[in-house]
């Protein structure tokens, strides 16, 4: 029976962090009705995950995303939470805590959670307005206001969180330098190999980095306006960021008479000099150690929990401790002991070509040390063994290879994971096992990746373990999980379409490269498969940022023409709506002359085609036709290839609207985007549809009382009839509708995935939710499809005649998207 609130052990809990979140969720898994809980937090929030504060600084992540607990969660468990209420004193005779504003309360057991302060150099000017730490939400916020106004900014320290804010601030816009005393950058995490080839990756980031920098004085009168060195160099800043480390918060425990020594000291119990008091995380010293990183502080909470709970058995023995490095792009691990010394020895690997480096220290056969950088898929596989004191004297000879390769035979990647024992850790951000993933999956019935996430927060951080935990729910449900698991991009992954589209966005990947070493693609350039599609995924999720990789793209896209069956090529001028010119006509009568081009065709989009140019006669063609006003028309492009249109009112009898005038505007809006497949549009004067507007990716059917909107149809290899997505009354409606469609189709569809296949995978309500029904998600699709479309409008012929690079934006200004949508 449920224990009434009288008769519960009260415990008071000083600091809201990650630590004590965790003691929590494990006190009421184990004793649900064993404690009535009061909570006094500093922060005027609820509990979130610190370290992810360096994605919301990238804006990867919003506040609410790393949230832990929300006030419900509180609220269901009866807990008091006072949020923004310091703690001033603990009178350990009463047994009472009483806090800055006089709110007081009597406690069984007190747990002092209080973490840590960042550390401030004590150079002159260090209190000057600009100069901030890094260490809570309240940092980020300041650093993001302060991002707004742009300028440079100035991150004194190499360390985690240092590099972090660096990559934060620089994707919010900023000019970074990073400063950083030692000669290379996490010299407590890294070796001098690793510590420079991850210079070598934040410097090509376009973040300035200069190591051996001792800081003499932070310059400025209202605020700060520079950093001077003790070489007397001085650097510009508007924004000073120290990250040199963090020291425990322990004035507290200190003026409450426990023992304080560098932390607040506790036993193998997590009990201070008090035993009724105990302390964990980053405040406390355990066996002369003080932890900053989210794994053994995990580890502590566990065990106080299961104090709490009754067992008096449970001991913390202290962490080995593991270090990744939170910043896009940058695959990095260690563990462990890595220095040299007498009796040790090294496996070491390197691949220059890929980045790849890889350190294990060895010492009386068992690993001591770990330092990966490049690929670290086997971080978890060395980490337990080091944990473990494993004799690895069989596996020396592939040891370096890794878990795949123990033995010397390669192993399959799902006898690997089957392989790790229980205790084996899945998610070093959460500090969850293998066993407790399994226990989950078997337990509470789960199937899928975001049940695991709520239900042991495996994958629920950076997400660097996700294909660790699908790995252990097919090695538990066997088909029932595979059956509904989506198809791999291509060979070189396991990971559908969706996962990197999402993970793109998630992680704030902008190059091929960075995707492929992030997402851990098992070829080290990937393929003709999967390039041009990763192309196309970052061209759609950063236009402005991301340049176009030609090379990775298919030969048509790449020559800006279609090859033909005996080597040459055809060249398709672009006819807006279908509409030409005497003069435009004269220019493609002298091209084919002037070139010798053997055929001339009307197509079925309404242009011209010239059949059989000669590769190297193609700039010469684009010139001329060029000089003529005209431009690629495309025709080899996953991109927008004509706008049909019959004359409509212009001439016809039956003509209900202009249908030449908006499909020439329409043409105008949507020519030069990227999308995942060729589309191809219509816009019909009436119902006749002359301009058989109804068997098109996206079609208008002009009637009396406005315009009819189509979507959905093909005239290929398979035949589809488009289906009504609606009616509107003006062109204006009729071109944002159909701009949404198209960026909604840029955003979901997945590559080479014409808009037929697309819309039956999603479904015409879902569409018509979204666009037509949702006026705020339509103006807001339509809106970033013009913002996309300021990066896309340059004619790639026009950049080969001047000599550019296809993926330099040279806008045309006869035809911009603006003037199109006005």
């Amino acid at each position: 029976m449920t224990e009434t609130t009288e008769t519960r052990r009260r415990l008071v809990v000083v600091g809201n962090g990650m630590a004590p979140g965790r003691v929590l969720e494990r006190l009421f898994d184990l004793d649900p009705d064993g404690w009535q809980v009061t909570i006094f937090n500093a922060e005027p929030r609820v509990n979130y995950d610190r370290i992810m504060l360096s994605p919301v600084l990238a804006g990867e992540k919003t506040y609410d995303d790393i949230v832990i607990h929300d006030k419900a969660w509180y609220a269901e468990r009866g807990i008091t939470l006072h949020q923004g209420c310091p703690v001033a004193a603990i009178d350990r005779a009463a047994k009472r805590v009483t806090a800055a504003d006089g709110t007081t309360a009597d406690y069984d057991r007190l747990l002092i959670a209080t973490g840590s302060s960042p550390v401030m150099i004590p150079v002159p000017g260090h209190d000057l307005p600009g100069v901030i730490g890094y260490r809570d939400l309240d940092d980020v916020e300041r650093m993001l206001t302060a991002s707004r106004a742009g300028g440079h900014a100035v991150v004194i320290g190499g360390g985690l969180l240092g590099l972090e804010a660096a990559a934060g601030l620089k994707a919010q816009g900023m000019a970074v330098t990073v400063l950083h005393l030692m000669p290379t950058l996490m010299e407590r995490q890294l070796d001098q190999a690793a510590g420079w080839l991850l210079q070598r990756a934040i410097e090509a980031r376009g973040i300035a980095v200069r190591t051996r920098a001792n800081t003499q004085a932070i310059l400025g009168e209202d605020r700060v306006t520079a950093v001077r060195l003790d070489d007397g160099t001085e650097i510009p800043a508007d924004l000073v960021v120290m990250a040199v480390g963090i020291r425990p918060a322990t004035a507290l425990a200190r003026d409450a008479g426990l023992e304080v020594n560098r932390g607040i000291l506790v036993d193998d119990h997590l009990q201070t000099s008090d035993p009724d008091i105990l302390a964990v995380g980053e405040c406390v010293e355990h066996r002369g150690t003080c932890y900053g990183l989210v794994a053994p502080l995990y580890e502590m909470a566990a065990v106080i929990a299961r104090r709490l709970a009754g067992d008096a058995d449970a001991a913390y023995r202290g962490s080995i401790t593991s270090t990744k490095l939170k910043v896009t792009g940058i695959d990095l691990f260690s563990a462990g002991d890595f220095a040299e010394g007498e009796g040790r020895e090294e496996i070491v690997l390197r691949d220059a070509s890929l980045g790849v480096y890889k350190r294990l220290v060895i010492e009386e056969d068992r690993i001591v040390g770990i330092v990966l950088y490049g690929h670290t898929a086997d971080s978890g596989w060395f980490l337990q063994m080091l944990r473990d004191g494993t004799d690895i004297s069989e596996l020396r000879e592939t040891l370096i290879f890794g878990q795949g390769f123990a033995g010397g035979t390669p192993l399959d990647p799902m006898a690997a994971v089957a392989a790790l024992p229980a205790e084996a850790e899945i998610c070093g951000c959460n500090g969850v096992c293998k066993s407790t993933i399994v226990a989950a999956i078997a337990g509470k019935g789960l199937s899928d990746v975001e049940g695991v996430r709520t239900a042991t927060k495996a994958s629920a951080s950076c997400g660097s373990c996700t294909g660790l935990v699908e790995k252990l729910l097919s090695l538990s449900l066997g088909d029932a999980f595979d059956a509904t698991a989506p198809k791999p991009a291509c060979p070189c992954t396991t990971l559908g379409h969706d996962e990197i589209r999402r993970l793109i966005a998630a992680k704030g990947l902008k190059s091929v490269p960075e995707v492929m070493q992030e997402l851990e693609w098992t070829t080290s350039c990937g393929c003709a498969k999967c390039r041009p599609a990763l192309n196309y995924y970052l061209l759609a999720a950063w236009p402005g940022e991301y340049a176009d990789d030609y090379q990775s793209r298919f030969i048509n896209e790449r020559v800006h023409a279609n090859i033909q069956k005996d080597g040459t090529y055809s060249v398709v001028p672009r006819m807006w709506g279908g509409m030409t010119s005497a003069k435009e006509l004269r220019a493609i009568a002298d091209v084919a002359d002037k070139f010798g081009i053997p055929t001339v065709k009307v197509t079925g989009g309404q242009r011209i085609d010239l059949l059989g140019v000669r590769k190297e006669d193609l700039p010469g063609v684009w010139a001329d036709l060029n000089a003529a006003g005209m431009v690629s028309g495309h025709a080899y492009a996953k991109g927008l290839r004509t706008v049909k249109t019959c004359v409509g009112t212009d001439w016809c009898r039956f003509g209900t609207q202009d249908s030449t005038g908006l499909g020439t505007r329409m043409e105008k809006m949507l020519w030069g985007s990227w999308t995942p497949h060729k589309v191809k549009m219509a816009v019909s004067g009436c119902p006749r549809n002359c301009a058989e507007a109804t068997c098109k990716d996206f079609g208008v059917v002009c009637v009396e009382s406005g315009f009819e909107l189509h979507v959905g149809g093909a005239a290929g290899m398979e035949v589809k009839p488009t289906q009504i997505l609606c009616t509107v009354a003006t062109e204006a409606e009729a071109l944002e509708y159909c701009a949404a469609v198209v960026q909604l189709y840029r955003e979901q569809g997945h590559y080479l995935e014409r808009i037929h296949k697309w819309l039956a995978r999603i479904g015409l309500d879902r569409l018509k939710a979204l666009v037509v029904e949702d006026a705020d998600m339509r103006t807001a699709l339509f809106e970033r499809f013009l913002y996309s479309q300021r990066f896309a409008q340059s004619d790639p012929w026009a950049e080969r005649v001047a000599g550019r690079d296809a993926h330099e934006f040279v806008p045309l200004r006869d035809f911009t998207v603006k003037e199109a949508a006005e």
